[in-house]
């Protein structure tokens, strides 16, 4: 069998199941990269033709001349190497297209940097349009699951032990907290987007060269292509790919949260939890795994790699660096990519998790009664004083291990607490699991109000 035909795609998503079809995908691939390249290219020209530095046909036939189509991603790719990016054969590809009359308008002024970096500006734009759709269907499924499990009941685990009760709808609207802050960190950094615009040093002089003003231009550029307009041109001032690497990254980690605590309960012996389509296995009929999940997982473990690449290229050298801005776009492809296929697979995890209340339930009266110490220990205190309070729930918890007694059977035998029936607090109330939840109902509530 042949190991792969001529005409077969490069990056076809075969090892990255998480993104593999996803929006975001499409919306940072090789050909969505050149659109937005050549996108950056028209706008420049057009920029340029509305501040009179251009002729309108010029810019009408660039603009004619940008269709990503037309262009051959892998000679694009090819020849990049001896530039060391692709902004340069493609601008001789791009000149070449279009009429004679217009060719000296094409990239008139700008660097590659230029062109490359509004391109990312572009496409991180566009990809992260997509995620904010993705956590929005997220966060109306973790509200839904809130409100519905509100007082729902279930065991708190800390080092991965039994705890105190808490409640399913506090657990959800804990995640529903961070898909928020996430979607804040993300729309402040969308809304920030620049484009980029300096030429060979950062200093506009080419564009003056032809006329210019060169803010004045960078301000018609940025509104051609509706990005933000900087104050400076950012080659090596990398503040907008810092902060586009820190939400991003976030995000992965917010969503991984979720998906990690499913994993968990979503475990054979646990089963509190259960995706609403679990995914098949090779070898094993009988299996549904998380596989949701699972993907997030995995992105949220590989983000912040990705993000600590973009900030060690922070450190860039001079007015434009060698290797610092080069390090920067496959990461910041990928963290795209992890991040837009987690909040897509966090959307569809959301909306069809089932939850198992009656296992919960069950997993509260494994330990007898154990999982309410901390509230008897408030309980007996005022009684028995701290140091023998703590000593006697000690004793009884290893009595309720060993002899299958429940907790509350156990402290109602012991002289010196008969008056707790008397007083109303009995023993089996004490040690309901359900009775002490504390403040997760106000609080779910509270999470709630959050729009």
């Amino acid at each position: 069998m042949s190991a792969g035909r001529p005409d077969d795609p490069l990056d076809a998503g075969l090892l990255a199941p998480g993104r593999a079809g996803t929006r975001a995908e499409a919306a940072t691939g090789d050909r969505a990269f050149l659109q937005a390249m050549l996108d950056a290219e028209a706008a420049l020209t057009r920029a340029q033709a509305g501040l009179g530095l251009a002729p309108a046909r010029a810019a009408r036939d660039i603009t004619g001349a940008a269709d990503a189509d037309g262009y051959d991603l892998r000679s694009l790719a090819l020849r990049g190497r001896e530039g060391g990016n692709p902004v340069i054969p493609l601008v001789a590809d791009l000149t070449a297209a279009v009429p004679p009359e217009a060719a000296p308008y094409v990239h008139r002024g700008a660097t590659s940097q230029d062109i490359l970096d509004t391109a990312a500006m572009l496409v991180a734009a566009r990809t992260l349009d997509t995620v904010l759709t993705d956590l929005g269907r997220a966060e109306r499924s973790l509200a839904r699951l809130a409100a519905a499990h509100r007082d729902t009941v279930m065991p708190g685990r800390t080092l991965t032990q039994h705890a105190v009760p808490t409640t399913f709808g506090l657990k959800a609207a804990g995640w529903r907290s961070l898909v928020l802050d996430a979607r804040d960190r993300l729309r402040a950094v969308r809304g920030s987007l620049p484009v980029q615009l300096g030429g060979a040093a950062g200093t506009l002089a080419a564009f003056e060269a032809y006329g210019a003003d060169g803010p004045a231009l960078t301000g018609a550029f940025a509104r051609e292509l509706a990005l933000a307009e900087p104050v400076l041109p950012w080659h090596t001032l990398r503040t907008p790919v810092a902060d586009l690497a820190g939400a991003l990254a976030f995000t992965a980690g917010a969503l991984g949260k979720t998906a990690a605590d499913v994993l968990v309960l979503s475990r054979t012996e646990i089963a509190e939890l259960s995706e609403g389509a679990g995914g098949p296995s090779s070898a094993m009929p009988h299996k549904a795994n998380p596989v949701r999940a699972t993907l997030i997982a995995a992105a949220a473990r590989r983000a912040p790699a990705q993000a600590a690449t973009l900030y060690a290229s922070m450190a860039a050298e001079d007015e434009r660096p060698a290797g610092a801005w080069h390090a920067e776009w496959e990461p910041l492809r990928d963290l795209l990519r992890l991040v837009g296929g987690a909040a897509h697979d966090a959307a569809e995890l959301a909306g069809g998790l089932r939850v198992h209340p009656e296992a919960m339930a069950a997993h509260l009266r494994l330990t007898g009664g154990l999982l309410v110490s901390e509230r008897l220990a408030a309980v007996l205190t005022p009684r028995l004083g701290r140091a023998r309070a703590k000593e006697l729930l000690t004793e009884a918890a290893r009595l309720a291990r060993d002899g299958g007694r429940s907790l509350g059977e156990i402290l109602a035998a012991e002289p010196g607490l008969e008056d707790l029936a008397g007083e109303g607090l009995d023993p089996d109330g004490l040690t309901d699991p359900t009775r002490y939840t504390g403040s997760a109902g106000a609080l779910t509530d509270r999470a709630l109000e959050r729009s």
